[in-house]
């Protein structure tokens, strides 16, 4: 059985890869319509998707070879949808993110945050939540959670070496005290057996699950509260353009933020308390601090986030420059278009129904801006100079360069957004969302509320074993024909009542 387990795992990847276009072709045989060659690809992809045979982006690719050749959407319809203006917003997020990193600005914000913030367990815990999930908010969720749970791991060491310290110190102590209390007669010694010991380690082990888990539900939770947080919020951008041409500019950065940042607030909080009463118990005791041991403990963090923000050395000329861009940045996508008031959008940048500039543009801009930014104060000095300072070009390196954006920028993702963006309009353009829709219209009897929770179950699920930006991409047009089934329904039977 063993052997047979075995070869079947040997086999599963070539398998999956040759096998699955074969067994499918029946469908596009037996039902040459247009739809049906559409559901082929997208199938063909979940399958490649969920499985990941060959890396995901590669799989995003398979529109604009699979299209053309099975009469879908000629080659220009397809390869235009893999570099909209979603995708060019999302690159230039990237970009943005990648120039926090490089100059590890995130790492100062985190720890002069933690320090701000205490380190009483509860506290703690709360810190690291509230910043992994406001970093996470610009730069990616494991970007975010790798630069924060070493800080993590360093903190709970220096406490468990605190902790066994202490341990050691009152052990002699006792040792002492009951060496005097013998020399009196009728005196009894009471102290508590290795069930005490076993239970502060445990305690111990819980806490260090509980700090651990919290970053890496923190760094999701984030995502959530920005449009470029997370892919899955740009595959949505894309699609509702695709899907929608109506909606226009409904969803923008400023009214993203203010739907999903008071929702992601509550999230964290809730999650905070859960990891609280699992792993931690909500003690006040407990969590607050109490005792000479936790105050050591609580010491011994503070020192440790102190020490770890003393080897960032002072607030460089890059890190002010970067920040500066970043503002600007977050500032321009507020202002653009708010919705409550005029944005700089309406002074020149629109026309009737056109808006020529869009979050898009904000992003490219700053995204520009630190190639040319630069991360050295200038020299003006020139008759002080010496003969090798000569020789240095008087405009210093810019805060990125095309070497390290290269290697930092996850270009799959880009890829992956493209193919959704081209699965959307195979969608639109062969029927197949038509179709779809019609094979769903037993649900109008379906509570809006019910229908709602089963689908973010069945999503959940289904992004447990397979990616986040993949599923979305999947699922997205097919909700979006659910929706209009639902639109069409209402407005018939408003229509028809008497």
């Amino acid at each position: 059985m063993a052997s047979a387990l075995s070869y079947v795992s040997k086999f599963k990847s070539f398998a999956i890869l040759f096998f699955t276009p074969l067994l499918l072709l029946p469908l596009i045989i037996l039902m040459p319509a247009k739809f049906v060659r559409c559901a082929y690809v997208i199938i063909l992809m979940a399958i490649y998707w969920c499985t990941e045979v060959i890396p995901l982006a590669v799989t995003s690719l398979m529109p604009a070879l699979l299209f053309p050749l099975l009469k879908i959407l000629d080659s220009k319809q397809v390869c235009v949808q893999y570099m909209k203006d979603t995708n060019m917003l999302f690159l230039g997020g990237l970009i943005v993110a990648v120039a926090v990193e490089h100059w590890n600005l995130h790492k100062r914000i985190a720890l002069r945050t933690l320090l701000w913030v205490g380190a009483k367990p509860a506290q703690l815990m709360l810190g690291f939540m509230g910043v992994t999930a406001f970093l996470s908010m610009w730069i990616s969720n494991t970007a975010t959670t790798a630069m924060m749970v070493p800080i993590v791991e360093a903190v709970l060491q220096q406490m468990e070496a605190t902790s066994t310290a202490t341990e050691a110190g009152l052990g002699a102590l006792e040792l002492a005290d009951k060496g005097k209390a013998s020399e009196l007669p009728g005196s009894q010694v009471i102290f508590e057996g290795p069930a005490m010991g076993q239970r502060e380690n445990c305690d111990r082990k819980s806490m260090c699950k509980a700090m651990t888990l919290c970053v890496c539900y923190a760094a999701s939770i984030g995502g959530t509260a920005t449009l470029t947080g997370t892919g899955p919020n740009v595959v949505l951008l894309g699609q509702m353009h695709e899907l929608f041409p109506d909606s226009k500019d409904t969803v923008n950065f400023a009214s993203w933020f203010g739907f999903a940042f008071p929702n992601m607030v509550i999230m964290l909080l809730l999650a905070w308390l859960w990891l609280q009463c699992i792993y931690m118990g909500f003690n006040f005791k407990k969590s607050w601090g109490c005792g000479l041991e936790r105050k050591n403990n609580e010491k011994a963090a503070y020192e440790v986030l102190q020490e770890e923000y003393r080897k960032l050395g002072p607030f460089s000329f890059a890190e002010v420059n970067v920040l500066l861009c970043f503002f600007l940045l977050v500032s321009l996508w507020f202002s653009r278009d708010p919705g409550f008031m005029p944005g700089w959008l309406s002074v020149a940048w629109a026309e009737g129904e056109t808006q020529y500039a869009s979050d898009a543009t904000v992003a490219i801009f700053v995204a520009m801006l630190l190639f040319v930014v630069p991360s050295q104060k200038p020299k003006f000095n020139f008759c002080s100079q010496t003969e090798e300072e000569r020789k240095i070009p008087f405009y210093p390196p810019a805060l990125l360069n095309w070497k390290v954006t290269q290697e930092k920028v996850p270009w799959g993702i880009v890829l992956l957004l493209g193919g959704g963006f081209a699965l959307a309009k195979g969608c639109e353009v062969s029927g197949l969302s038509e179709w779809m829709g019609k094979q769903m219209e037993p649900l109008h009897a379906v509570p809006p509320a019910a229908i709602t929770l089963i689908l973010s179950l069945l999503v959940a699920v289904f992004t447990e074993c397979t990616s986040n930006v993949a599923t979305t991409t999947l699922f997205l047009p097919i909700f979006a024909s659910m929706l209009q089934l639902q639109m069409y329904t209402a407005v018939a039977r408003h229509l028809h009542c008497p």
